[in-house]
């Protein structure tokens, strides 16, 4: 089996979890149980971070996961890759941020950041609040503020903010997704969902031709570009679907088994 062994990458929102009420649907619960019985080892692709990764993902047993767009890396439990944004850049983010009157929040792998200080904060703070760790870095004391670190974060420009001059700044050190919801996904140039992919292949000595990913939206184009055959759910973002290999039916019904029968992953 060791020959013929695949890596199958995951998104979550859309992939793995249907829209709200959010929910893993039972066939995709067997169905990566049966790729793992096969021999296949499965992780998480996200952007989010494992602290917001929720308990429902967790429980399906993944051999590791890909969190904060590549930014960290686990398998087996350990943290095998670690990338977070230097303390002074860190700094000048915020110190920018306030400038252009932007509200944002920022994600460290355990926790969630926010600046009390911003002009306003996030509505999703305030809603996050009650699900992961949350800490006020305008808080901080000054030995604090000089040495935390985050690895990306999610800014909210409104019709208040300067966002042409924010926007110069990300685009010099970052990478930037904007969401339909008008947010802005701001990363690490050099880590990706791709490079995530890429990592773990080198380390468990598998060829990219052996990987597989799974997505639904253009915040999936890196690793659905870079895996060996990617796969689009049936309901996703028609922008994704020239970069990938097929298209499975919806997550509400049975795209992920669908998917991994017509790649005879699972009988």
């Amino acid at each position: 089996m060791e020959n013929n062994r695949k890596l199958l990458f995951f998104d979550i929102d859309g992939t793995l979890l249907t829209p709200y009420p959010w929910a893993v649907p039972d066939s995709a619960r067997q169905a990566l149980k049966e790729a793992r019985s096969n021999g296949h080892l499965i992780f998480i692709n996200s952007g989010r971070t494992y602290a917001m990764t929720p308990s429902i993902i967790k429980d399906l047993g993944f051999d590791g996961y890909v969190c904060g767009c590549g930014s960290q890396i686990y398998m087996n439990g350990e943290l095998l890759f670690s990338s977070m944004i230097p303390n002074e850049l860190c700094r000048e983010i915020i110190e920018k941020l306030r400038q252009c009157r932007i509200p944002a929040f920022f994600e460290h792998p355990d926790k969630l950041l926010y600046d009390g200080k911003a002009p306003t904060l996030p509505e999703a703070i305030r809603n996050l609040k009650t699900e992961v760790e949350v800490e006020d870095l305008s808080l901080y004391t000054p030995e604090m503020y000089h040495t935390f670190t985050f690895d990306k974060f999610l800014a909210f420009p409104n019709v208040d903010s300067d966002t042409e001059t924010f926007r110069r700044f990300v685009d010099e050190h970052f990478s930037c997704f904007i969401h339909d919801d008008a947010a802005w996904e701001i990363t690490q140039k050099h880590c990706s969902k791709a490079t995530g992919i890429q990592f773990l292949a080198d380390r468990l000595d598998i060829p990219i031709e052996n990987t597989f990913a799974f997505g639904d939206s253009t915040n999936d184009l890196p690793m659905l570009q870079f895996a060996g055959i990617s796969v689009a759910m049936g309901q996703c973002d028609p922008l994704i679907l020239p970069h990938c290999t097929y298209q499975t039916t919806d997550i509400r019904d049975n795209g992920i088994a669908n998917a991994l029968k017509y790649y005879h992953l699972i009988p």
